[in-house]
């Protein structure tokens, strides 16, 4: 079944929370610019991603996925956790879509 919105509805919604990781990876001072070179190579090819797929229609289960990995950003409080999550979840993102990483 397809939902409504498309592959580059969910890779908004995606780098929505992708952009509240980054702000509570940059708490750690020490790590500010790694956050920053991370976020912005992953962000870079998430948004590749959309360019190519954003047009085709998003899969109920992808969106349940993406939902879930965005309610996951949510629950995280700690900034090293989130320094963690900036390489896993755009890598989780892309093979809800059935890209490569």
């Amino acid at each position: 079944m397809t939902s409504t919105l498309t592959v580059s509805d969910l890779l908004e919604r995606a780098l929505g929370a992708y952009d509240t990781l980054t702000s509570l990876g940059e708490d750690v001072e020490d790590e500010w610019t790694y956050v920053n070179d991370l976020s912005t190579a992953w962000r870079d090819r998430l948004v590749r991603a959309a360019d190519m797929r954003g047009h085709e229609g998003a899969a109920d289960v992808a969106v349940e996925a993406i939902d879930r990995l965005i309610d996951e950003v949510g629950r995280i409080r700690d900034a090293h956790r989130a320094i963690d999550w900036l390489s896993t979840f755009p890598q989780v993102a892309l093979i809800v879509f059935g890209e490569t990483p």
